[in-house]
């Protein structure tokens, strides 16, 4: 059993965000983070959420639960957070797809590792911005283990879409809904978006985040990712790269 004085402790960082049409979500946090970039620690605040599907929204009840939850059988999402997030005019996010191969291992075979690192490092240079870390968009939003089989098939020549399609997917079922509740925990003032996709900023914009711009984050491109995102550009409509080569590292 948790100790009233630990569940005092722990239910002050928990928040309940409740909508009549959706689930209730627990946000826990914020978590003090040493981060290190490159050569520098930069202090982040993290904080973790979880869809309350079939558990009550009660925060005693959450806690006592957990034994019997077995949540490390799924990843659940979280966010960083820099700066002052909730009151600065100027803020940058990512709303960034969880890739176990990319960012864990540093395969070349995409960009996303890249892109998460310089992401937190455009992040720390605005003074203010967050990375939404998404664990249900691998694959873009067919998981880690049905991400194996679409590899598979790119080394038998697919491309990124067409391997998805394969095997009975469409292109990007990723949804936004559960991070912008987040957000709008977090932040009520607008935002600039890191991405290269104009298509993902308007898929935002209708589920209801609150978004000034957006700005195009390229590199890492080598000969092992060049075909990857030229698909991307070519069939999911992100922005062209001024050169889309190797030799632009």
């Amino acid at each position: 059993m948790i100790s009233p004085e630990v569940k005092e402790l722990l239910t002050d960082k928990m928040t309940i965000l409740s909508r009549a049409d959706q689930k209730d979500i627990c946000v826990v946090g914020p978590i003090n983070l040493p981060i290190q970039l490159d050569d520098q620690v930069f202090h982040f605040k993290w904080y973790t959420w979880l869809v309350l599907d079939n558990i009550s929204s009660d925060k005693e009840a959450i806690l006592n639960a957990l034994p019997s939850l077995n949540l490390a059988s799924a990843q659940q999402s979280s966010v960083l957070v820099y700066g002052d997030f909730e009151h600065d005019e100027n803020a940058l996010i990512r709303m960034h797809s969880i890739c176990h191969t990319g960012d864990i291992f540093g395969s070349k075979r995409c960009d996303c590792g890249f892109q998460l690192r310089q992401s937190m490092r455009m992040i720390v240079e605005n003074k203010s911005g967050a990375i939404f870390y998404l664990a249900n968009h691998e694959g873009r939003g067919i998981g880690l283990f049905t991400k194996s089989f679409a590899y598979l098939l790119q080394q038998e020549g697919l491309d990124t879409v067409e391997a998805n399609h394969a095997i009975g997917f469409a292109d990007d079922i990723r949804s936004y809904e559960e991070p912008i509740r987040v957000l709008e925990f977090l932040r009520s003032k607008p935002v600039t978006l890191i991405t290269n996709n104009p298509k993902k900023l308007e898929a935002l914009k209708k589920h209801g985040l609150s978004v000034d711009n957006h700005i195009p984050l390229w590199g890492d491109v080598s000969e092992f990712n060049k075909r990857y995102l030229e698909t991307k550009v070519n069939k999911s409509g992100h922005i062209p790269a001024k050169k889309l080569s190797s030799t632009s590292i």
